[in-house]
């Protein structure tokens, strides 16, 4: 399903895409001032990926 924005100007606002493009934003940050490729873990690290794991087993 495709939203779109009402005519009268109000936005519709997705919080799961912004929040992806907030993460990607910080990864091509973290890209472009490494001095070498990113390793899994520092894309892991950018990514908070420890994060949503110890939130998602209810630590």
């Amino acid at each position: 399903m495709t939203r779109v924005a009402p005519v009268g100007g109000t936005a519709v606002q997705d919080h799961v895409a912004l929040a992806e493009i907030e993460l990607c934003g910080e990864l091509i940050i973290a890209a472009s001032a490494a001095r070498e490729r990113l390793s899994l873990e520092s894309i892991d690290r950018v990514l908070r990926v420890a994060e949503e794991r110890g939130a998602g087993s209810g630590q």
